[in-house]
């Protein structure tokens, strides 16, 4: 000890009278911490240059206007139109109900709720004969669509003071599913509840039903409905009212012009991260392969290689897909519109200060546009007949093209047999009225933008965390008109084969995060149920119960009902799944081949011959559940098994079943990931 003594003195060490207060060292120590403390008081609250230096790097938000109430007292508007748009429909309809108001003596202007500061709704009162509309879908289940998420978030927590605001709702979504219309219903119900004057009833639009229909005749009442509110007149207008005009480039360099890319010029030749809808990541094609063994349908597996793009996903998110239409029908339109589909084009907006500077990136050439832009395979709306029928040279064409585009029950009747039963495009439209000849131009501004396609993902990053899988049918159909339609998506996705020869087949993608999510404890058990390529999220699901086992972790009964036509011909993933069940992460799994005996046998009916097992997984372990394909058929009836199930085994009257499936829903335990 006495060496240690030596070298580290003890307290009365430091005090003998004949040392020194404080050494040398003392003082500069004592000096460096004092001059430490004074640089910290007087230097610490001093600004960094940094926020300034980001303004001046990133000048677009302050030259975009966030203010719509100044935009609109500037440019002379009275009628803002809000869209909250996943698919680009509830867009559309709002770019339409804004060209309305000209024609009623009004004038409007289309939003994107993302753009702007929507607690300026307050102050809409500012400006006489005002009114806001707001076209609101419903995304999943119930949810907002990504644009309107801060608009339903500021709603849900704001408390703000909306008396004198004019309003009215279109809302867009589909019966099938169990939360229709959602957010047009809750965006009408608290408006109001805010102050706001619901001067127009909400409009339910169905798209299992009629969407095109029913927004068609919410509108011819609406907007006499305002004119006599407003005390104003219609003017009567009823000629085109073009949004765009054409600007043709004769000299362009080619290396200003778009190929396809959505956002940034040449992203697709210098990828940068982050990748989402405006950036999308072009991921290699490894694998095509086809699933089914027989059968008149092609299933396909396809793996995309996402190694080096930062993309993360969870099982249970959905990738975005962007296709391209089949080079065919796009030279067929050239063709037929008499139009150089080389030719370098910008259509730039006619109202200058609007947001929207051209309906697609610009400028590129009609082929580009009418290639990666425009969708030019689903039947068009009546909007874009009623606007093309000025080019038809044939009185009785005008006169049919006008018509399907009223709400009279003459009209939607010729729209219904000539339209959409024979699912008519643009391009059948065009070979079946020869006399119909509209300018391109006129044609690429009116067709709706080509979406991205959402495909479950079928695999978990936590196996496969640089690859993301995908299982979808390939669609092709007969018309009554004889002609062969084919699915954009996935006949595009058909053709991207793997190859050896240095060029890499590639698709633009970007993840799309969900809440269709296995539970947070591992112990729970889970019943999935997935027919068809509904099958999809739960190999993910599977791959990560499998590697949670591996991990060492506990994890619950893991139980898969699966259904599909032939064991033989359509069973997806036989090897994989038969695996999965031999090796115990699947505890147990139920197929249901619905046309190998002569009476048919689906998922539902499997639930039911298992119900007092499923009743006490669900009820007394807390099992979550899980549903993904048509939501339709399958999911309805899905849930009415578990109704019954409830009613039976648990002493329910219907009413009290189908609340506590509801409230298995509210908890987050009955999960849906369906389509129609």
């Amino acid at each position: 000890m006495a060496d240690v003594q030596s070298e580290a003195p003890t307290q009365p060490d430091l005090m003998e009278a004949d040392e020194p207060l404080l050494s040398n060292l003392d003082i500069f120590l004592f000096s460096l911490i004092a001059g430490l403390v004074i640089y910290w008081f007087t230097f610490r609250k001093k600004p960094e240059p940094i926020p300034e230096f980001k303004k001046l790097d990133m000048p677009a938000p302050s030259t975009r206007e966030t203010s719509f109430i100044e935009k609109m007292k500037k440019t002379g508007r009275n009628i803002v139109v809000f869209y909250g748009s996943q698919t680009g429909t509830a867009e559309e309809f709002s770019n339409r109900l804004s060209k309305d108001a000209q024609r009623y003596g009004m004038k409007g202007m289309a939003a994107d709720p993302e753009e702007y500061d929507l607690s300026e709704l307050a102050r809409l009162s500012e400006i006489e004969n005002s009114l806001a509309i707001f076209c609101m879908a419903t995304y999943g289940e119930g949810d907002p669509t990504d644009n309107a998420q801060d608009f339903y978030d500021w709603l849900q927590e704001g408390d703000a003071d909306l008396d004198g605001l004019n309003f009215a709702v279109f809302a867009l979504g589909n019966k099938t599913y169990e939360h229709y219309n959602a957010m047009g219903k809750y965006v009408d119900k608290r408006l109001e509840e805010l102050g706001g004057k619901r001067v127009f009833d909400l409009g339910m639009g169905d798209d299992d039903g009629n969407l095109e229909e029913d927004f068609v005749s919410w509108r011819e009442q609406f907007w006499p409905a305002m004119c006599e509110h407003f005390g104003v007149e219609a003017t009567g207008e009823e000629s085109s009212i073009r949004q765009y005009e054409l600007k043709v480039h004769d000299d362009l360099n080619m290396n200003k012009v778009y190929t396809g890319e959505l956002g940034r010029l040449k992203s697709f030749e210098s990828q940068k991260p982050p990748f989402d809808s405006k950036n999308p990541f072009l991921a290699p094609v490894t694998v095509n392969r086809k699933l089914n063994k027989g059968g008149d349908r092609h299933l396909m597996h396809l793996e995309l290689d996402i190694t080096g793009s930062k993309i993360r996903y969870e099982s249970g998110d959905h990738v975005a897909v962007y296709p391209i239409n089949d080079t065919t029908i796009v030279t067929k339109l050239g063709d037929i519109l008499g139009v150089d589909l080389d030719t370098v084009i910008s259509l730039n907006n006619l109202d200058e200060e609007s947001n929207k500077k051209h309906p697609f990136p610009c400028p590129t050439t009609y082929r580009t546009a009418l290639t990666h832009y425009l969708d030019i395979t689903h039947p068009p709306r009546t909007n874009v007949l009623y606007e093309l029928a000025q080019y038809a040279t044939d009185p009785k064409d005008q006169e049919n093209m006008r018509k399907m585009a009223s709400s009279s029950s003459e009209g939607k009747a010729l729209y219904q047999s000539f339209v959409l039963d024979p699912s008519r495009n643009i391009l059948a439209i065009l070979e079946d009225m020869p006399s119909l000849k509209p300018p391109a131009d006129h044609l690429c501004e009116l067709l709706p933008r080509l979406q991205a396609r959402y495909y479950s993902i079928a695999s978990s990053s936590k196996v496969h965390p640089n690859s993301i899988h995908v299982c979808c049918v390939v669609v092709e159909y007969k018309t009554s008109t004889g002609r062969t339609n084919k699915g954009v998506a996935t006949n595009w996705l058909k053709s991207k084969l793997p190859t050896d020869n240095g060029h890499k087949a590639t698709v633009p993608m970007y993840v799309r995060k969900s809440q269709f999510r296995l539970p947070f404890k591992a112990t729970n058990p889970v019943i999935m149920i997935g027919p068809g390529t509904g099958i999809a999220p739960f190999i993910g699901f599977v791959q990560e119960r499998g590697w949670l086992k591996e991990q060492g972790k506990e994890v619950g009964e893991t139980v898969l009902y699966y259904g599909c036509r032939h064991k033989n011909e359509d069973y997806l993933y036989q090897e994989e799944l038969e695996e999965f069940e031999k090796t115990g992460v699947l505890t147990k799994l139920n197929v249901a081949f619905s046309r190998d005996q002569d009476q048919k046998v689906y998922v539902q009916h499997l639930i039911k011959n298992n119900k007092e097992e499923i009743w006490n997984q669900v009820h007394s372990q807390s099992a979550h559940i899980y549903i993904c394909g048509d939501a339709r058929n399958m999911a309805r009836d899905v849930q009415a098994a578990f109704y019954d199930i409830a009613e039976e085994l648990g002493g329910m009257t219907h009413a009290q079943a189908t609340d506590y499936v509801k409230k298995l829903m509210t908890k987050g335990r009955y999960s849906q990931d369906v389509w129609s």
